[in-house]
């Protein structure tokens, strides 16, 4: 027997369709709400991460400040004791200067000879004052010049004036104390051959 089928098989088969696409599509909407979630999430954690990486960042770099600025306070402050240092060893190196050079002065001034200022700048002397003749400053400046601790004497200015009532000769005079003792030869005694 032959069996017909009246039944719209057409109209099933569609809405079959229509049923396995609304499934698929709600599967593929679903599956990709999942993906953006999971990408979402991934993407979310990686940004927190490096946040508090950057963070850990800053909190080094600021500690790293602090003692970069320790360190330049330091070196500023050894800076400004190795200066006082050699202020005191230049002053400790040089204290008995003026005492040789107050010796030197006695030793060295000629009578007629009397100093109206005497100024020290570093390892140059000048001097100013009166003598009675112009003979006996170029005594002092001979005698300048043969001295153990002082050397290269300029005669910087010399001028007649009047002091007490008698005509002198004013005069300023500039040399330097010598750094090392000059070399003294010894003097031969008397009657040797040379």
């Amino acid at each position: 027997m032959i069996r017909i089928n009246l039944l719209p098989h057409r109209a099933e088969k569609r809405r079959a369709r229509q049923i396995q696409f609304a499934a698929l599509g709600t599967i593929s909407v679903i599956l990709g709400a999942l993906l953006v979630g999971f990408v979402h999430v991934t993407i979310s954690g990686r940004i927190s991460l490096q946040e508090r990486r950057n963070e850990y960042l800053k909190q080094e770099t600021a500690k790293l400040d602090k003692q970069i600025a320790e360190i330049k306070k330091l070196r500023e402050e050894t800076a400004s004791l190795l200066e006082r240092k050699n202020v005191v060893e230049n002053l400790q190196s040089t204290r008995s200067d003026v005492v040789h050079l107050l010796d030197q002065m006695l030793h060295i001034l000629p009578d007629g000879v009397y100093l109206k200022t005497l100024k020290q700048t570093g390892n140059k002397i000048n001097i100013s004052g009166y003598a009675q003749t112009n003979a006996r400053i170029s005594t002092l400046m001979r005698a300048v010049e043969s001295s153990d601790w002082l050397d290269s004497p300029s005669l910087g200015e010399i001028h007649a004036s009047s002091a007490n009532g008698t005509r002198v000769s004013e005069f300023t005079l500039t040399f330097n104390l010598a750094k090392t003792k000059k070399a003294v030869t010894p003097a031969k005694p008397a009657g040797a051959k040379g």
